[in-house]
């Protein structure tokens, strides 16, 4: 029997799912992964890349669910209800502390990172970037991150998006948000694959993207695949134990956690074909990282017909994908505030989003007033200003350990029967080879890319 109490469910299958690719999809999946792909061996990394999402972000997706729906609590008392109930010590609530950690850490400044995306709409729809060239894009992105006051004005209307959607709860507030942004997020990326198709040049992005290069193929490349993986599916962080806490006992979970990782994999796919045509159709180098979207692209599309509308409307994608992150990184520390401490649902997530907006701010100050501040002297964190911190603290060491810790958790110390009729599994071969990928594979794939991120040789 399932235990606790939530406020609301989702109101369907559809709508869940939705919501919880929402929290997958973000920034990461609209530059990272084409990039790391075609640097990495094209075709041959995403076959590794699809490997590692069968192999250990599927298992854990499938535990998050379960855990959540089994209790219907949040993160930090489902952990504690179900080790109770399992005979196993309530420390391990630490699991889920460290995972809604994580996720606050990361809003503070992923919301800074979408305040960057929001300035870029107004500058692109009023032409700016028309006939541009290296310089003034450069310049353009240098001149935002040299203004702490432009940076503020812009994660401080991003987060309070982010606020407004979810102090309106489940139902009036995530759900009507998700219902209206994945399909518009959907849209608009087909529409700027279809625009890259014939303003670009399609044939060298699929090259790029897909060409099978086995010799590129390093363990540095597979753990650039495994990492991205769990990362990419939004593992570790307490969302998707927060959203299956909601979900109707009529969604079968190992198909739910299958389609949300397809559905992620396609967005960075087509997110690939969307960029990638336009980099090489103007001669452009395809190996700048983050500084891709923010002054490569620009030149591309200010040097192309309806270049100025095509793209604002890439930014507003851009928008769209951190906002149904942003809500989702939000969740699981609002859930625990609400049914921890009895506090409104508006009021939580007031004073939530307040303090990770405080704690953006830390990010906002690193480009500029204190870009020389390294406050850690010793490797790895020598020379890192608080933003490189956050992202290094959170991505390399908090993710990974939270996702360890949940294998180990869901494989080894939930009773076989109670996991196996969460998930609506018969006694075979189906269940014992998830048994299988939660208890060995997964930990021991996630401890190697913790390794390697901590930069332990």
């Amino acid at each position: 029997m399932h235990t606790g109490d939530v406020q609301k469910n989702w109101s369907s299958r559809m709508v869940f799912l939705m919501a919880a690719v929402g929290a997958a999809v973000g920034l990461g999946n609209i530059w990272k992964f084409p990039y790391t792909a075609g640097v990495s061996g094209g075709g041959a990394f995403v076959l590794v890349y699809i490997g590692a999402v069968l192999t250990i972000a599927i298992p854990i997706v499938m535990a998050e669910l379960l855990i959540g729906r089994r209790t219907r609590r949040s993160p930090v008392e489902a952990f504690k209800k179900l080790a109770t109930d399992a005979g196993a010590s309530r420390g391990w609530q630490i699991t889920a502390w460290l995972n809604v950690g994580a996720a606050f850490l990361i809003l503070s400044f992923y919301s800074v990172i979408a305040g960057w995306a929001m300035a870029y709409i107004p500058k692109l729809a009023t032409g700016m970037f028309s006939g541009a060239d290296a310089n003034l894009t450069s310049g353009q992105f240098a001149e935002l991150l040299a203004s702490p006051w432009t940076l503020i004005l812009w994660h401080s209307a991003f987060m309070g998006l982010s606020v407004a959607i979810v102090a309106r709860g489940v139902q009036n507030g995530i759900e009507s948000a998700v219902k209206f942004l994945m399909p518009a997020l959907f849209i608009m990326l087909l529409l700027m694959v279809l625009y890259a198709a014939v303003a670009g040049d399609m044939a060298g992005a699929i090259k790029f993207l897909f060409a099978v290069d086995f010799s590129k193929v390093t363990s540095e490349v597979v753990l650039s695949a495994v990492g991205q993986a769990f990362f990419s599916v939004s593992v570790s962080m307490g969302i998707l134990v927060a959203y299956g806490a909601y979900l109707p006992e009529t969604v079968n979970i190992p198909k739910a956690a299958v389609i949300i990782a397809f559905a992620d994999t396609l967005v960075a796919i087509l997110a690939g074909l969307a960029i990638f045509p336009l980099v090489f159709g103007n001669g452009l180098d395809p190996a700048e990282g983050p500084g891709l979207i923010f002054v490569t692209l620009p030149i591309a599309f200010g040097n192309m017909p309806m270049g100025s509308l095509f793209g604002s409307v890439f930014f507003l994608l851009l928008v769209f994908a951190a906002l149904t992150s942003s809500i989702a990184l939000m969740e699981p520390v609002v859930a625990w505030a609400q049914e921890s401490r009895q506090v409104k649902r508006s009021v939580t997530a007031t004073v939530i989003g307040f303090a990770a907006w405080g704690a953006g701010l830390a990010t906002v100050f690193s480009f500029n007033v204190m870009s020389d501040f390294h406050p850690l002297p010793f490797a790895p964190l020598e020379g890192k200003t608080m933003f490189d911190l956050l992202d290094f603290t959170t991505t390399n060491l908090m993710l990974p350990v939270g996702g360890i810790l949940i294998a180990i958790f869901a494989g080894w110390i939930l009773s076989s029967e109670s996991t196996r009729e969460e998930l609506g599994l018969p006694d075979g071969m189906m269940f014992k080879a998830w048994q299988l990928l939660l208890r060995i594979v997964a930990p021991l794939a996630l401890a190697k890319v913790l390794w390697d991120g901590l930069g332990i040789s």
